[in-house]
């Protein structure tokens, strides 16, 4: 693909609020997404009338007409839904820099919030969906009569090549939750909170499906997240250090299915990631190298491996090794979902791990790695997905 120019410092995230994180809120989803939306503007220190644009994912139950409504916003001048999942994340915040770099709104409001636990269960799978003919469902016809019905079973195919061509094993898989496990045990807003694990636990969770254990899949979690974005200019004068959005990316690589890319020449990799990776890079003048601490996107284990090494943290297949020896952990080369990431805090579709990108720009993680000056930030993987890198205001 030909070289992207993106938007270089273009917008500021000035306002993060959440829900707690449960397996039964009690309310609804309306409700999630109105409580964390009062809770990023009160952080953004301005008031409901000043919100003007809203971004959400097209998965998202909740409209935004009713948020405003909800909220006692004014007048919306840009409202936009990203598609994909979980690859949505960090794409609700490009929009969001768009529209305010555009002109066409002021301060953006970017959520996420369902009730995954107690109401619909993605993990379950697709067994219930109308056999509907439409483009979007018929590639389910390929790989659901052989019984890849859930998003374990998409996943397992891939963890199961890439244990094959580069001699992982599933003890590499268990560090990343180890690492996240650990991370969430000095979080109290996490769901596992003072409860980590050791490999060993990790090895003796049950299988869900080979080769993945229980402890190789994220939660299902109840609870909204949301982020406020407005101009580096406008940042000034937040309550709050602005964390500026040094760039963001959005990609759908070359034979691109959803969770089922299975028809490329190599299967091990994620080429969508390598060309996010590419345009943050050729955006910002950075590199790997220049990254302190990193959310990457862990709604499977064998997913964050070969995201390390898109990024060009590490080469083709030495992701086990970098994360050996407590890389990824607090004081090593490059820690990870230092909230605990969708393991060990919760799955909110990824919009926690950016709310926590920010954290470790303005220095305030409950596990703050030291000197923070660039956080990249991972959405969802095996999907059209996208990313962030985060840094200081100047």
């Amino acid at each position: 693909m030909s070289e992207k120019n993106g938007l270089l410092d273009k917008g500021a995230i000035v306002g993060i609020g959440a829900t707690e994180f449960s397996k039964d809120s009690g309310r609804s989803d309306l409700q999630l997404a109105v409580e964390a939306c009062e809770a990023a503007i009160a952080d953004a220190g301005i008031t409901p009338a000043q919100v003007d644009g809203m971004v959400t994912f097209t998965a998202d139950t909740n409209p935004e007409i009713e948020i405003a409504k909800n909220l006692g916003a004014g007048d919306l001048s840009f409202f936009s839904r990203v598609h994909h999942g979980g690859g949505a994340a960090c794409g609700t915040i490009q929009q969001a820099v768009l529209a305010v770099n555009a002109g066409v709104a002021d301060y953006v409001v970017c959520y996420r919030a369902f009730n995954e636990r107690s109401g619909h269960r993605f993990g379950s799978g697709v067994q219930d969906r109308p056999p509907a003919a439409t483009a979007e469902s018929a590639h389910f016809a390929w790989y659901a009569p052989h019984g890849l019905l859930t998003p374990a079973s998409w996943v397992a195919m891939f963890a199961s090549r890439y244990l094959h061509e580069y001699g992982a094993t599933s003890e590499d898989f268990g560090r990343i939750a180890v690492a996240d496990r650990k991370h969430a045990a000095k979080n109290p807003k996490a769901w596992f909170y003072e409860k980590p694990i050791t490999l060993e636990d990790h090895q003796r969770s049950r299988w869900i499906v080979e080769p993945l254990h229980l402890l190789d899949c994220c939660q299902e979690s109840d609870g909204g997240q949301a982020i406020v974005v407005t101009t580096p200019e406008r940042a000034k004068d937040a309550p709050n250090p602005g964390v500026i959005v040094k760039s963001a990316a959005q990609g759908a690589a070359t034979g691109q299915e959803m969770m089922t890319s299975y028809y490329r020449d190599s299967i091990s990799g994620l080429p969508e990631m390598g060309l996010i990776a590419g345009q943050l890079w050729s955006t910002t003048g950075l590199s790997a190298d220049d990254i302190q601490a990193a959310i990457i996107y862990d709604h499977f284990t064998p997913l964050a491996l070969p995201q390390l090494e898109e990024f060009g943290f590490c080469k083709r297949g030495e992701a086990k090794d970098f994360i050996a020896d407590g890389n990824i952990e607090l004081g090593g080369r490059l820690p990870i979902n230092t909230n605990g990431g969708q393991l060990g805090e919760a799955y909110i579709h990824g919009m926690n791990g950016i709310a926590e990108g920010a954290r470790l720009v303005r220095g305030t993680s409950t596990n703050q790695p030291d000197g923070v000056e660039h956080v990249l930030v991972t959405a969802g993987t095996m999907v059209p997905t996208s990313a962030l890198v985060l840094g200081k205001a100047a």
